[in-house]
């Protein structure tokens, strides 16, 4: 009999590539309340009552994320491992009510590997490099103030203490230094594309001047951030915006948990850097125009962040000398995934690159 226990067994061995099995995201819903052997559920908020249906969506995503009912997201975890921090991370901001994300439901595991994360469907959502892209084309900045209050509102959640996360803000004495200069030397290493390398060649020690900075800093808080924070993951939605995939930073696996808030805000200025690049190749936008659009997001951006974190007297909360070198530190991580992953994306970093230089 196809029992919602034998349907979510069937889970045990997912094939990397193959689509997940239609009915499973509906089954696994079932069985959330009684889940059998091996699988346990983590409960962060009650789910609400779940129609009939099922549709994919066709992303390119590492991951399967499966709509059930108009109400529920279910993500599949292609390679099931127990190093996500989304649980933890779900479960804090659940707990604090910080609300600026899809809802979270429930996290599914095999033994200690997060299987699946069942969150709240938002509706009429936008990928943040379509919405972000016609905001540039078009030269909308308005939306930069509010990206900047909310990714300060998400620090000032991360920072508030709960049963998840009882200390959730440390001192962490400087070790940045080393892992932005191993990025920027793998950075350089897989950039094979002759002009771009011989650019790069020439310019590192530019590049190194940058990142000096990270190796006088000093102590500086450090508190669990969104790890991957960038245009792409904030979603336009009908009621507003949405920070989505607390998974970490695919191109730095076991990277420390506890990490300074200026690592998202580097990240997060640095696409809109990409935005604007994006326009360019994509939609002929006019160069200049969209270096003028950057320049002018990044600090509105920033301005209202820092806003923000002072209205709530928690300035402390970003030491904003470690901004510009993991800013580079970022781009040389855009070069390192396009090198590993997808090489057609360098044309981003590097046109930043050039226009900084």
């Amino acid at each position: 009999m196809d029992t919602p226990q034998w349907r979510l067994s069937a889970t045990a061995t997912l094939i990397p590539g193959l689509p997940i099995e239609p009915g499973l995201s509906e089954s696994l819903l079932r069985a959330l309340a009684d889940a059998p052997e091996p699988f346990k559920v983590q409960r962060m908020r009650p789910l609400p009552p779940v129609p009939a249906g099922e549709r994919v969506i066709e992303a390119d995503q590492t991951n399967h994320s499966v709509i059930v009912g108009e109400t529920v997201v279910v993500k599949w975890f292609e390679r099931p491992s127990g190093d996500s921090p989304a649980p933890e991370v779900f479960a804090h901001l659940a707990e604090v009510g910080f609300e600026r994300i899809a809802r979270p439901y429930a996290a599914v595991f095999r033994g200690e590997d997060l299987l699946a994360l069942v969150t709240a469907y938002l509706p009429e959502a936008v990928d943040g490099w379509q919405w972000c892209v016609d905001e540039a084309v078009s030269g909308g900045t308005a939306f930069a103030a509010e990206l900047g209050r909310m990714t300060a509102e998400l620090h000032l959640a991360m920072a508030t203490p709960s049963r998840v996360l009882p200390e959730p803000v440390r001192t962490a004495a400087p070790a940045w230094s080393g892992r932005a200069a191993e990025a920027l030397a793998e950075a350089l290493r897989l950039t094979e594309d002759a002009e771009d390398s011989a650019w790069l060649a020439a310019h590192e020690a530019d590049l190194r001047r940058e990142l000096a900075p990270l190796e006088v800093a000093g102590d500086t808080p450090v508190l669990r951030i969104h790890g991957d924070l960038h245009a792409g993951q904030v979603l336009r939605w009908r009621d507003g915006f949405a920070i989505i995939d607390f998974d970490g930073n695919p191109t730095v696996p076991g990277a420390a948990p506890y990490q300074p808030a200026a690592r998202d805000l580097a990240q997060l200025t640095t696409s809109l850097e990409h935005v604007a690049q994006v326009a360019v190749k994509r939609r002929g936008a006019d160069p200049q125009a969209m270096a003028a659009w950057a320049w002018t997001t990044r600090e509105a951006l920033e301005a209202a962040y820092v806003g923000t974190l002072a209205e709530a007297g928690r300035s402390e909360l970003l030491d904003r000398s470690l901004l510009r070198p993991f800013e580079v530190e970022q781009l040389c991580r855009e070069l390192i995934y396009a090198g590993r992953h997808l090489p057609r994306w360098r044309y981003a970093p590097m046109g930043v690159l050039r226009t900084w230089f």
